[in-house]
C-alpha cells in the first residue's frame, strides 16, 4: 500500500486550468442523461440474468464522441460530462439488482404466502433506495477527491478512469472506434430481433439425459445463445469466464445427476412444497410434477430449485466472506490511508478551475438529509424510530465502505471492487445489532435489507464515481461540474431502474398453486446476489434455513479457495443455470484465443481494454440487453405482447426442421456471431 503522505506527482491536464472550454452544456447534460437511461435499463437486464455487469464509461465515451459530432461538434470536456452522467446508470443498477430483489425471498408471511418483503418491492421503494444510495456514494466522494485522486495521483492508477481519459484524448479516432461499437450494436440488435421476436434462432438449445437413466440421469448441457452473454464473456476474459462455467458444470453435470440417482422424487417434491414451489403432493404442479406417477417432467429443474440453489447460495455467501477476509488488511489500510490523506487536505481550497469541488457542507447536509428522509417516508419498512436507526447505520457503514471502495478501485479496478463482501459484512453487522435489540421477528428482515442495499449501491457508485473523477483529473475537467453531473445521473438512473425492474419482474398468478409468481428468481432472471442477501438475513434473524445444504455450499467455496481459485466467481457459476455461464465461457475463450494469437497478455477483466474486440463486444452487450428490455416493455401490455408473439416463426421452423434441427440452426447462428467477433477482434483499430 502506498504511503498516504507521498508527494504529489506533477500533473498537467490535457485541457489547461486557464483554458475556458465549453463543458457543462445543455447538450452534454441531455446526451449524458440519455445514455444513463439506456445503460441503466440494459444493466438491470444483464445483472438480473447473468449476475454480472460491465463498465459503461468507455463505451459511453466512444458513442458520445460520434453522437455529439452529429449534433454540431463537441469539446473533450463535454464528452467527459456525457460519460460521467451516463456511467452512473450502470453502477447504480448493479447495486440495486445485487440486493433489492432480496425483498422477494425473505421469510414467507403465512397469511399471504408471500415474502414479508414483497410489498416493498415496488417502484417508489426501489426508486428511493437507489436515489438515496447513489447520492450517498457521490456526496461522500466530494471530500475524498482531493485526498485520493489528486494527492495519490502517482500511487492510485484507477485503470478504467485512465483508459477512458485515453479514449477521450484520442477523440479524433472516435469515428473508427465508434463504428466498431455501432457495428456490434447493430448486429446484436438484428440477432436479438430474430431470436426474441421472430423466433428464428432458438433461445436455449441443449440436451438433457433421461430422468430414468441408471447411469447419468437428468444431466444438463444447454446454453442461452444470446449476444450479450458472448460479449460479456469476451470482456471479462478467459480466466473469470472459465471459473464461472466450472461452477455450472459441477452443478448441472455433477450434483444434479447425483441427487437424481440417490433421492426419491417424492422427497424432492416434499422439499419443493416446503420451499413453496409446490402446494400439495396430491396436485399437479411446477416442473411437470405428476402425482399419479410420482415423477417430474423436468427433473433437472426440480432438483435445481429444491437443492442446488441453496447449495449455490451457501457457496456465494462463503465466497463473498472469504473475499472480504482476504481484502480485510487492504480495507483497513485503505481506510486509514484515506483518512490520513483527508486530514492532510483539511481546509484546502483553490481558485483554480480544475480544483473546484462542491462545498464540504454539501456532504454533511446531504448525509443529515438522508437520515431525515429515511425516517419520514412511510413506504419504507419499519416505524419512525426504526427508520431513523436505519438512516444512521447507512451513513456510518456507507462512509466506511465508500472510502474503502474508492481506494481499492484505484488499485485494482472497478470490476474487482469487493462490493459483495462489503454488503455481506454490512448485513451481518446489522443483523447482529438487531439480534442484540431483540428485533428477530420477520418484520425486521426488510429493514436489514434496506441497510445492505443502500450501502451496496453507495459503494458501487463510489467506485464508478472515483474512476470518473480520475478521468476528469487527467483531461482537465472542472470537478464541481462532474459532481453535479453525477448527481443528475443518479436521479435519471434511479427513475429508469425502478421502472425496468418492475417491467422485467411482471408478477403473474400460478394457475397450479394460486400463488403470485415473480419472473425475478426464476431461470429467466435468477438474480443470484439478491437471493443470497435474503438467505443471509433469514438465516441470521429467523434461523429458518436448510443449513445442511447451505453448509455444503460453504465448504465447496472453502475447497475452491484452497485450490487457489476465486471462490466467488465459482460460486456464482454454481448458483446460475449452466445456460447462462456456458455462452459466457465461449466469449471468454474467444478472447483467450485472440490474446494468444496476438501475443497480448490475457485480459484482467478491468474494463480498460479499448481494442476492436472489446468495442464490438460492448456493442453486442448493449444491443442484446436493450432489445431484451424493449421486448419486455412491449409485453407489459397484453394486447401489444400478443401482437409481438404473433410474429413468431417458431412453429413453421420446427415443422420444417424438427425441434432438433431448429436448435442446430440456433447453434450455427451463434457460431457465426462468435466467428465475426473473433475476426473483428483480430483487426487493429485504425488511428
Amino acid at each position: 500500500m502506498a504511503d498516504a503522505g507521498a508527494p504529489v506527482v506533477e500533473h498537467k491536464p490535457y485541457v489547461p486550468d486557464e483554458a475556458r472550454v465549453p463543458e457543462f452544456t445543455p447538450k452534454a447534460i441531455a446526451v449524458g442523461a440519455f445514455f444513463g437511461l439506456v445503460f441503466g435499463a440494459s444493466t438491470v437486464y444483464l445483472a438480473l440474468k447473468a449476475g454480472l455487469t460491465v463498465s459503461a464509461s468507455i463505451p459511453i465515451a466512444v458513442l458520445s464522441i460520434s453522437l455529439l459530432k452529429k449534433l454540431g461538434g463537441s469539446t473533450i470536456l463535454e464528452n467527459n460530462i456525457v460519460q460521467t452522467i451516463g456511467s452512473a446508470g450502470e453502477s447504480i443498477a448493479a447495486g440495486v439488482v445485487f440486493t433489492l430483489p432480496g425483498f422477494l425471498f425473505l421469510a414467507v408471511d403465512p397469511s399471504t404466502r408471500q415474502s414479508v418483503g414483497a410489498s416493498y418491492f415496488s417502484y417508489w421503494t426501489i426508486f428511493t433506495l437507489a436515489l438515496l444510495g447513489g447520492m450517498l456514494g457521490v456526496l461522500m466522494m466530494v471530500p475524498l477527491r482531493r485526498a485520493l485522486i489528486v494527492k495519490e495521483h502517482g500511487n492510485l492508477p484507477y485503470p478504467e478512469g485512465t483508459a477512458c481519459a485515453q479514449v477521450l484524448i484520442a477523440g479524433e479516432r472516435g469515428g473508427e472506434m465508434a463504428r466498431t461499437a455501432y457495428m456490434g450494436l447493430g448486429f446484436a440488435t438484428g440477432y436479438a430481433v430474430l431470436q426474441q421476436i421472430l423466433k428464428v434462432i432458438a433461445e436455449v438449445p441443449g440436451y438433457v439425459t433421461k430422468a430414468s437413466s441408471r447411469i447419468f440421469p437428468a444431466a444438463t448441457v444447454n446454453a442461452s445463445i444470446t449476444p450479450e452473454y458472448l460479449g460479456v464473456g469476451y470482456i471479462i476474459g478467459p480466466r473469470i469466464a472459465g471459473v464461472l462455467v466450472s461452477g455450472g458444470v459441477l452443478a448441472w453435470v455433477g450434483i444434479i445427476p447425483l441427487i437424481a440417482s440417490l433421492v426419491p422424487t417424492e422427497t424432492i417434491a416434499a422439499q419443493l412444497v416446503k420451499l413453496g414451489y409446490l402446494t400439495d403432493l396430491a396436485k399437479p404442479g411446477a416442473y411437470g410434477w405428476n402425482p399419479a406417477t410420482h415423477a417430474f417432467a423436468e427433473l433437472n429443474r426440480a432438483i435445481y430449485y429444491a437443492y442446488v440453489r441453496q447449495i449455490g447460495a451457501g457457496a456465494v455467501a462463503a465466497g463473498g466472506f472469504i473475499t472480504l477476509l482476504k481484502t480485510l488488511p487492504t480495507i483497513v489500510s485503505s481506510f486509514k490511508g484515506s483518512l490520513a490523506s483527508l486530514r492532510g487536505e483539511a481546509g484546502a481550497a483553490s481558485a483554480k478551475r480544475t480544483e473546484q469541488d462542491l462545498p464540504l457542507g454539501v456532504t454533511a447536509l446531504g448525509s443529515l438529509a438522508l437520515v431525515g428522509i429515511m425516517a419520514v417516508l412511510p413506504f419504507l419498512p419499519g416505524n419512525f424510530a426504526g427508520r431513523l436507526l436505519l438512516g444512521v447505520l447507512i451513513v456510518v457503514f456507507g462512509f466506511f465502505f465508500v472510502t474503502v471502495a474508492s481506494r481499492i478501485v484505484g488499485l485494482i479496478g472497478t470490476s474487482s471492487n469487493p462490493v459483495s463482501g462489503m454488503t455481506i459484512a454490512t448485513l451481518m453487522a446489522t443483523c447482529l445489532l438487531f439480534l442484540a435489540l431483540g428485533w428477530t421477528d420477520d418484520m425486521y428482515q426488510p429493514m436489514a435489507l434496506c441497510v445492505g442495499g443502500m450501502v451496496c449501491i453507495a459503494a458501487a457508485n463510489a467506485g464508478a464515481t472515483s474512476q470518473d473523477l480520475k478521468t476528469g483529473y487527467l483531461v482537465g475537467a472542472t470537478p464541481k461540474y462532474q459532481q453535479i453531473g453525477l448527481l443528475i445521473g443518479v436521479v435519471v438512473a434511479a427513475a429508469v431502474i425502478g421502472f425496468t425492474v418492475q417491467v422485467l419482474d411482471k408478477p403473474t398468478v400460478d394457475a397450479a398453486t394460486g400463488l403470485v409468481r415473480h419472473q425475478i428468481g426464476t431461470e429467466a432472471f435468477p438474480a443470484p446476489q439478491g437471493t443470497l442477501m435474503a438467505t443471509l438475513i433469514r438465516g441470521l434473524l429467523s434461523q429458518n434455513l436448510d443449513w445442511q445444504f447451505v453448509l455444503v455450499g460453504v465448504f465447496l467455496a472453502v475447497t475452491i479457495e484452497l485450490c487457489g481459485v476465486s471462490p466467488l466467481s465459482f460460486a456464482v457459476g454454481a448458483y446460475l443455470p449452466l445456460s447462462t455461464t456456458l455462452p459466457i465461457f465461449v466469449g471468454g475463450a474467444i478472447k483467450g484465443i485472440v490474446d494468444r494469437r496476438s501475443g497480448a497478455r490475457a485480459s484482467g477483466g478491468h474494463g480498460d481494454d479499448v481494442g476492436a474486440g472489446s468495442l464490438f463486444a460492448t456493442g453486442l452487450v448493449a444491443g442484446g440487453t436493450l432489445t431484451g428490455t424493449v421486448v419486455a416493455f412491449l409485453h407489459w401490455s397484453e394486447k401489444v405482447g400478443n401482437a409481438v408473439d404473433s410474429l413468431s416463426l417458431h412453429a413453421i421452423l420446427t415443422r420444417g426442421l424438427g425441434e432438433g434441427g431448429y436448435e442446430v440452426l440456433g447453434v450455427v447462428c451463434f457460431a457465426v456471431m462468435g466467428l465475426l467477433l473473433y475476426q473483428i477482434a483480430r483487426r487493429p483499430l485504425k488511428l
